[in-house]
């Protein structure tokens, strides 16, 4: 069903005729919602770096904003995506299927990870993951790393179930909608990474001392760019020395390289490492479809 929505929603915008980086056929990249699923705040986000890319190698490129997390797998191994923004979850479903390879993964101060967060009010009793029994919490989209595979997968250490022992569960698509949710008293906690909560702050659409962090993930692989397994392979090799040296070429300014969520990176790594995934499959196989199915029950009551 999914992959049939995605089909309709994305044959008038992506052509069916081979990309090739050119004025004429563009490469064709797709994007995770980070921003609130809207089409002009995530692509602002990515804009600049590939603008940069395109100055630096005369490659072209159309971005558009996916629908969802697996709107993007879809796009990516059906052929209707040659690069995509994926998070760590979506990333490594799409690699499984055969469709995506790893292209760069942004560094910033040495480090290519961050970190999913649970945030409450600063005012509420709320201080740890323990206390979310019987709270209300909202997540972003099922298959995003830092805005419900991480936070659940904490929950379920904490020794909780997540569908029996949190009193509603909200699924808002989102990570900006997770807090919003929040913001709007919609719920007790909000499910986010510490990137999405630093850009809400940073743009003024909340004050950041009346939150608190509840919990923090261990360190996630950053979310990677990916290109489609099937583009040749001499442009393959073209778009990964592109993106390794963009930080430095000429005309192009260090706010010009960006990564998740609009944030300003130091350089993008082409060689890291496919193991350094293994984190994300090793938690999304903790959430088997069963887990899934009742978690996802639960946010439909109300």
């Amino acid at each position: 069903m999914l992959f049939a929505a995605m089909l309709t929603l994305a044959a008038p915008v992506f052509g069916q005729s081979a990309a090739d980086g050119s004025r004429a056929h563009p490469l064709r990249v797709v994007l995770i919602p980070a921003d609130g699923g809207t089409e002009t705040g995530t692509k602002a986000d990515y804009q600049p770096v590939f603008n940069a890319i395109t100055r630096t190698t005369g490659l072209n490129f159309d971005l558009k904003v996916g629908q969802s997390y697996g709107a993007v797998v879809e796009a990516m191994c059906s052929q209707l995506a040659d690069v995509a923004f994926f998070g760590p979850v979506s990333y490594v479903q799409a690699n499984q299927r055969g469709c995506a390879q790893l292209l760069a993964v942004g560094v910033e101060k040495g480090q290519s990870v961050y970190y999913a967060g649970m945030f409450a009010k600063a005012d509420s009793p709320i201080s740890s993951i323990k206390d979310l029994k019987g709270k209300r919490v909202s997540f972003g989209d099922v298959n995003s790393a830092s805005s419900f595979t991480f936070q659940i997968a904490m929950i379920m250490d904490a020794g909780m179930d997540p569908a029996k022992d949190l009193a509603a569960i909200r699924m808002t698509g989102s990570h900006a909608s997770s807090l919003a949710a929040l913001t709007q008293g919609m719920v007790d906690v909000a499910s986010l990474s510490f990137e999405s909560f630093e850009k809400a702050a940073r743009e003024g659409a909340i004050d950041p001392k009346q939150y608190k962090v509840v919990a923090k993930s261990m360190p996630i692989p950053y979310p990677p760019l990916a290109m489609n397994t099937r583009l040749p392979e001499a442009l393959k090799t073209r778009l990964k020395a592109a993106f390794a040296e963009v930080h430095k070429a000429p005309g192009v300014t260090p706010d010009m390289i960006r990564g998740y969520g609009g944030g300003k990176i130091d350089r993008y790594d082409t060689a890291f490492s496919e193991k350094e995934f293994n984190v994300a499959a090793a938690k999304m196989a903790l959430l088997d479809d069963d887990t899934k199915a009742a978690i996802l029950k639960k946010a439909s009551e109300r």
